[in-house]
């Protein structure tokens, strides 16, 4: 469906959408996004739902049309339902600001001729808190928004009534709980008349015992649909760790990207916000472009940038995941832990990313799950994909302070983890061997480029990105036009120093090549620096030191 993509292998061939007996008016806007035959998912939800009432738990993968599973439904039952007064009656919980607008854009065209008989509200959207309260009053019949949203509003306007709700969707389940939106949702309960007949759907990709818990709060005798995960027979991702120090991750990261060596869209992690813009502007050196996305930009920036990531406009995005994810039995601090999963910053979960070749974890995340949630991004919908992990052996940890992140010091401990898990889940990661002698041509220009990045140019940087944000801002438009002196000054302000970039270091010379690809370029290929007939250093069969005068011809 528009928005959600649909893996062709899910399809059930054997039935189509005119046979579940749907209003015309939603069966119209189904044939309008193109599609005659349902999903395997979509199949039993929609003939469970409608013909039997039956709450739902459904276990499916990406691609395989859950979100249309349960919107059909919803809809098709309000249509038919007709009531004479507008009122709330169904509520679609989602993990992020982002899944909240794909969902709600969704919505609007499975509604699209329903004219006013089905309003759609998304509470995640960018207005202001006081629209969106008058928008409520207007009783949309569905509402969209995030846990901790909608547990806001319901706080703040008294008269907001969910007791009537007839339908409760929570998506991505398992999503929604590793985000730490558990005590939302029990918040949620004192709002509900779980007692009435009101039917459920819980939507994830995994089934475990937090799923099952909320089964126990909201379900009635719900059907469990498990479908096949098609990716998972196919195997088609491939899992490869580098262990290296602090300051090599970045003489890594350059060979890699300004060789080409590996080919495709490239989906590339940090765990810091700081790090993901030196990591721009270190690579902004060597003329690879890239662009950033992070918790500190708008909703609707992040949105357009994951738009132009999905439309080939960048191969490579910077993601900053914030996230401090800890396996069970790790000591943290809980009240720390609540307030960073609280941030719904929506980068390696819930967003769309459309082709994803290779997941690149260039600081490995701190837990196995946030891991699988990373990795997870690449090889979807029947498509090979690679995952590629950065991990710092403890005892270079710190050596080189300004590449040092605090978190990497566990990185081999947690690699482990990461390792057991994926092992359960009939994976393996294996240890990609390279010699890294090869690399040592490139250092010099690395160390030069690093030098360049400083804490005032990446706090310059994040400046100039929330100044570009203030000057188009939609919201600011009127004051602008009423004050045009603060949008002059805005514009005029004092030019922003660029991180200096040299046009020598755009461009490799043969000499800085492995020797076997100077004549030939073809011969590089996915990190490349592997000596076969000697692992871990090269072979010199010439050892004499050669004086280059003697060489000097006149």
């Amino acid at each position: 469906m528009s928005g959600v993509a649909v893996t062709q292998d899910y399809v059930d061939d054997s039935i189509t959408f005119d046979s579940f007996n749907l209003d015309p008016r939603l069966l119209q806007a189904i044939n309008k996004l193109g599609y005659e035959n349902p999903t395997l998912i979509q199949t039993q939800a929609i003939k469970l739902s409608l013909e039997e009432k039956k709450d739902i738990i459904a276990k499916a993968s990406t691609g395989s049309g859950k979100t249309a599973a349960y919107c059909i439904p919803i809809v098709q039952s309000i249509l038919a339902a007709n009531l004479s007064e507008s009122q709330i009656q169904s509520v679609v919980l989602v993990p992020t600001k982002e899944l909240a607008k794909q969902v709600y854009d969704y919505l609007n065209q499975l509604t699209i001729y329903c004219g006013k008989n089905i309003k759609v509200l998304n509470l995640n959207d960018n207005a202001s808190e006081q629209v969106q309260l008058s928008l409520i009053d207007e009783l949309p019949e569905i509402v969209v928004a995030t846990p901790s949203r909608l547990v806001t509003i319901l706080e703040k306007n008294k008269r907001l009534d969910l007791t009537k709700l007839k339908y409760l969707v929570v998506d991505e389940v398992d999503l929604i709980l590793s985000y730490g939106h558990e005590d939302d949702l029990n918040t949620l309960t004192n709002y509900l008349n779980l007692k009435q007949n009101m039917q459920v759907f819980l939507m994830s990709a995994t089934l475990n015992d937090e799923v099952n818990s909320l089964k126990e709060t909201f379900c009635n005798k719900p059907a469990i649909l498990k479908l096949q995960d098609v990716d998972k027979e196919n195997k088609n991702l491939v899992q490869y760790y580098i262990k290296t120090n602090d300051f090599d991750k970045f003489l890594l990261i350059y060979v890699i990207l300004k060789l080409n060596l590996i080919k495709g869209k490239i989906l590339l992690f940090v765990n810091d916000l700081d790090r993901g813009y030196r990591l721009k502007l270190f690579l902004q050196n060597f003329g690879i472009k890239s662009c950033l996305l992070n918790s500190e930009l708008p909703v609707n920036s992040r949105l357009h940038i994951v738009e132009e990531f999905n439309k080939n406009v960048y191969n490579l995005l910077i993601a900053t995941d914030e996230s401090n994810e800890y396996d069970e039995g790790e000591e943290q601090d809980k009240k720390q832990k609540k307030n960073n999963n609280a941030t719904e910053y929506g980068v390696s979960r819930g967003v769309d990313f459309k082709n994803v070749a290779c997941v690149l974890n260039f600081d490995l995340p701190t837990s196995s799950k946030a891991y699988i949630h990373r990795v997870g991004r690449t090889a979807r919908g029947g498509k090979s994909g690679m995952a590629l992990s950065f991990v710092v052996l403890q005892k270079e940890w710190g050596k080189h302070k300004i590449a040092t992140l605090p978190s990497a010091k566990k990185d081999e401990k947690v690699l482990t983890k990461i390792e057991k898990t994926q092992t359960k889940l009939g994976y393996e990661l294996k240890p990609y061997q390279f010699d890294i002698q090869q690399l040592e041509n490139f250092r010099y220009r690395m160390e030069d480029a690093f030098r360049s990045v400083t804490k005032t140019s990446i706090r310059e940087a994040r400046l100039k990105e929330i100044k570009m944000e203030l000057v188009t801002s939609e919201r600011l438009k009127r004051h602008f036009e009423e004050n045009p002196q603060d949008l002059a000054t805005l514009r005029h302000d004092k030019d922003l120093s660029k991180v200096r970039t040299d046009n020598h270091l755009k461009r490799i010379p043969d000499y800085l090549l492995p020797k076997g690809a100077r004549k030939d370029p073809k011969k590089i290929g996915f990190v490349p620096f592997n000596n076969p007939h000697k692992k871990g250093g090269r072979v010199r069969k010439n050892k004499r030191k050669v004086d280059p005068l003697k060489k000097f011809k006149k």
